[in-house]
């Protein structure tokens, strides 16, 4: 495979400047080496799935050493956990009856995760991978708690009515389509969510007790 040759950036003023310019040249080869070993990754994940991708079709697919994948991100759990995106796209609870937000929740999250697998290698990455757990953390921090915020009858309180909210669900997503559990599988959605309903809806909206 070819190394990917790069120019040497030399300033013309000095010491100084040369030591900027190497540095500066030397971040934006390193910016753009992880570009491209991101953009490649997210292509072989999307078409080969999370298990039969490897770090050698992915470091191919970008042009470069599969050490300089390594390098990087270590292992192939920390490249997924970097590479992907996932976007919940929550529903918005101020709009269902204040009494309803539970069952929406659990409704949307049980469609969107049957039809993700993405977010089932995520979270199986992040079982086992210190990246893909901080990924995972960040995706119900970022999306969870602005929804949270919506219905919680205590603002200090959201952080941990949100977190209670995701033990719920990732609990069932663990057992459900990692795990599989077998009676966990083997129950229909409309089950699951008159099970979980209720616990959601006094996480959200229930006084502290």
């Amino acid at each position: 495979m070819a190394n990917i040759r790069w120019p040497t950036l030399v300033g013309m003023n000095g010491g100084n400047s040369r030591s900027t310019g190497s540095d500066s040249g030397a971040r934006r080869r390193s910016d753009a080496t992880r570009e491209a070993i991101l953009t490649a990754a997210r292509e072989r994940f999307a078409s080969d799935g999370y298990e039969r991708a490897t770090i050698r079709a992915i470091a191919k697919d970008a042009n470069i050493d599969p050490s300089m994948v390594m390098r990087y991100y270590g292992n192939k759990e920390g490249l997924f956990a970097s590479a992907v995106s996932v976007d919940l796209r929550l529903p918005d609870l101020a709009g269902p009856p204040r009494q309803d937000v539970g069952r929406t929740l659990v409704r949307h999250f049980l469609d969107t995760w049957e039809e993700n697998e993405v977010l089932t290698a995520l979270l199986r990455v992040g079982a086992t991978n210190q990246a893909g757990a901080e990924r995972m953390q960040g995706i119900f921090r970022d999306q969870l708690l602005p929804v949270a915020r919506q219905v919680c009858p205590d603002p200090e309180q959201v952080p941990a009515r949100a977190a209670l909210v995701a033990t719920q669900l990732l609990g069932l997503a663990l057992t459900r389509y990692v795990l599989r559990i077998p009676p966990v599988v083997a129950l229909p959605p409309e089950e699951i969510v008159a099970w979980l309903a209720p616990t959601l809806q006094r996480y959200l909206t229930a006084p502290s007790p």
